[in-house]
């Protein structure tokens, strides 16, 4: 095991872990139960895997699958649907307009009480709210969450070592292919729990399909099989065996990502008569990739079929 390999390993993990850790202190803090480090534990197995790796496969990543990455999953989605569904339980509260009522309010006062220094008032005022950002900011908290989190996904998986089996263009595939991910993702999370005003279950679905999605991370099949489908092309082969890649893209969309995205969206227009424009163009573009992924679908078992029709 190179000196490189062995630093990467254990940084990636190092980051992997204190994002995990941060997302628990935040969930006791706002929860004001230390019951919640009691969610620390689902971080251990990822020091148990640092350590196996680094001992039986000498830091190196699985071929399939990032044992890291969905450890790392593992560990942090809990503290997100924490934070979530207690932010969702107290959205009412807007510290924009405090802020707003208490600037309008020293202004009046220094008006009317010339003897009392503005400057002062603004100047504790700021201390008070640096102070105490940590309590006005949960939307800011959970949304610097998601992004670190994807972001930490995409470098952590270009700072593994390289899994066996996967050559540098495979990574830079997969990699691309996480930030299209990754960008889909956050915008899904941010934009349509933004619009929830009322309604637990549909919070909990949205979670639900957000986490779903975020399982594409671990799992890279797609690419490292593109490869294998390249060197069989031209052979005697099933229609599976030519398409694997392919046909894991198509259903990988459909029931994992874009689809479920859809329907989601779907109902919140429909069922919660939620509509704006960003809505209504994340949901045309999601139904045409699904479309196309059918359609693509279509092209690959026709293409298929066509040699042998022609035999």
């Amino acid at each position: 095991m190179t000196f490189f390999n062995f630093v990467s390993a254990v940084i990636t993990r190092f980051f992997f872990i204190l994002l995990s850790l941060i997302g628990v202190w935040r969930v006791t803090f706002v929860k004001q139960d230390k019951l919640y480090w009691l969610l620390t534990i689902l971080y251990l197995p990822l020091v148990v895997e640092m350590i196996f790796t680094l001992k039986r496969r000498k830091g190196r990543d699985y071929k399939w699958i990032s044992p890291a990455i969905l450890l790392f999953l593992i560990s942090i989605i809990p503290s997100i649907w924490i934070l979530e569904l207690h932010h969702q339980k107290n959205k009412a509260k807007n510290s924009e307009t405090i802020n707003t009522k208490v600037n309008f309010f020293l202004v009046l006062v220094s008006v009317c009480c010339p003897s009392i220094n503005l400057s002062e008032c603004l100047t504790q005022r700021k201390n008070e709210t640096f102070a105490k950002v940590v309590n006005l900011c949960d939307d800011a908290w959970i949304l610097a969450l998601h992004q670190i989190m994807l972001i930490l996904l995409i470098v952590g998986k270009w700072l593994l070592p390289i899994g066996v089996g996967i050559n540098r263009d495979q990574l830079s595939q997969l990699l691309l292919m996480f930030v299209g991910i990754a960008a889909d993702i956050l915008e899904f999370t941010t934009e349509t729990l933004s619009k929830v005003k009322d309604g637990n279950s549909l919070v909990y679905i949205i979670l639900s399909v957000w986490t779903l999605g975020m399982l594409q991370f671990p799992f890279h099949v797609a690419v490292v099989n593109s490869s294998a489908d390249d060197s069989r092309e031209g052979q005697t082969a099933s229609f599976m065996q030519q398409n694997r890649s392919e046909i894991w893209c198509i259903v990988e969309s459909i029931l994992i990502h874009d689809g479920p995205f859809l329907v989601v969206r779907l109902v919140v227009m429909i069922v919660y008569k939620v509509i704006n424009q960003m809505l209504v163009f994340f949901t045309i573009k999601n139904l045409l990739v699904v479309s196309l992924q059918i359609y693509r679908l279509y092209v690959l078992v026709h293409r298929y079929r066509l040699p042998l029709q022609q035999q």
